[in-house]
């Protein structure tokens, strides 16, 4: 594989279900002055009621904001509005931006539009997906959470979760839902927003690459760690070709949290079809045989891996390599300029339905003992 440091600009996608409050949460995000050059893209201004003392001036469906970023619609599909951002971005005909936000719809399925940034040529040359921030309703989310699989979705690919209508809810809900979020989601901090107000880069700079300071910080993006300190009954276990994995048993991961009154397992959570983990493999990778797993993950069992997140030791490049997957879909591999600190061990989230860890575990011995692919 070619060696080549990402420098596109990134995209973060704001999710959330019905009444989550992102209207509320996006038009106080757009005073801030940290938003400027940030191009936000939603699907129409009146479905989330624009202030418009927030406007300074305006011409066809983008709008300049008095906290210099641009604010536009969706023209026809999200590909096009992106291309003709950046191509109107270029000609100098609009404000120079660093980084695009994207506010979808409360009933959204994330993955169409996870989807689109990774597969248009045109959009994954300029533009990479660098978070998702899904809000949760303190009030009604244990029961959206419970009755709508597309909430459970947008909190499980989630890099952020935020929750809101803190001031209105009880506190005891809240710390189960919270306690349910981090269950579902370990990888991902759960951050506090009460009318919405909530600081821009706690939910922007915490991705691959941070645009104010042009750094990568993996660590936050990855959050590998978080997999390890949340499960209680790890352990070693050596493969084939030396790779070590640590398993927490996924199978029944999170169940214990979800009994009846009556003591039984509440088999109908949407979270129990549900899994992350994190695979950690001390060896450096053979690239030719990582990208043929990939790739036979992701055609075969692609509809199950809801997002895959690496940082790779690869056998003859000598910075780490970064992939991130959205159930068919891999972004071009990319490296970045210096490990994060002393540990060199190659690191791959999953977060998957409906798949189990060991499934995909044994997929990867079974290439390796195959003739087809060289050990790692």
């Amino acid at each position: 594989m070619s060696e080549q440091i990402d420098t596109r600009f990134p995209v973060s996608v704001i999710t959330g279900f019905l009444g989550s409050g992102k209207s509320t949460l996006l038009n106080r995000l757009l005073r801030h002055p940290e938003m400027g050059e940030t191009a936000v893209i939603v699907n129409e201004f009146g479905e989330i009621g624009l202030d418009h003392a927030l406007i300074a001036s305006s011409k066809e469906d983008t709008v300049l904001l008095s906290s210099g970023c641009l604010c536009c619609t969706v023209r026809g599909d999200l590909v096009n509005t992106i291309r003709d951002l950046t191509a109107r971005r270029d000609k100098g005909e609009i404000k120079p931006f660093k980084r695009v936000v994207i506010e979808t719809t409360g009933l959204a399925d994330p993955a169409p539009v996870l989807h689109t940034l990774m597969s248009d040529p045109v959009v994954a040359e300029r533009c990479r997906l660098e978070s998702v921030v899904t809000l949760v309703d303190a009030v009604n989310g244990d029961s959206t959470l419970d009755h709508h699989q597309e909430a459970v979705k947008q909190a499980a690919v989630a890099d952020r979760l935020v929750l809101t209508k803190l001031d209105i809810a009880d506190q005891k809900a809240v710390q189960h839902l919270r306690h349910r979020l981090q269950h579902l989601n370990p990888g991902a901090p759960v951050f506090s927003a009460i009318a919405g107000d909530i600081a821009p880069n706690q939910l922007f700079n915490a991705g691959l690459y941070d645009p104010a300071t042009k750094s990568f910080d993996v660590q936050n993006w990855l959050r590998a760690e978080a997999y390890e300190d949340d499960h209680h009954h790890d352990h070693d276990h050596g493969h084939h070709h030396d790779h070590d994995h640590d398993h927490d048993h996924g199978q029944d991961h999170g169940h214990e949290h979800f009994i009846t009154e009556d003591g039984r397992i509440d088999v109908n959570r949407h979270d129990n079809s549900i899994q992350s983990f994190c695979l950690t493999f001390d060896q450096p990778f053979e690239w030719n045989m990582l990208a043929t797993w990939l790739d036979m993950l992701a055609a075969y069992r692609g509809d199950n891996l809801l997002r895959v997140k690496g940082l790779l030791n690869v056998t003859g490049v000598d910075r780490p390599v970064v992939i991130h997957g959205v159930q068919h879909l891999f972004h071009p591999p990319a490296t970045i300029p210096a490990w994060p600190d002393d540990d060199r061990r190659s690191r791959i989230v999953f977060i998957t339905r409906d798949l189990a860890r060991e499934v995909i575990e044994q997929t990867l011995v079974a290439l390796q003992q195959s003739g087809d692919a060289p050990a790692a």
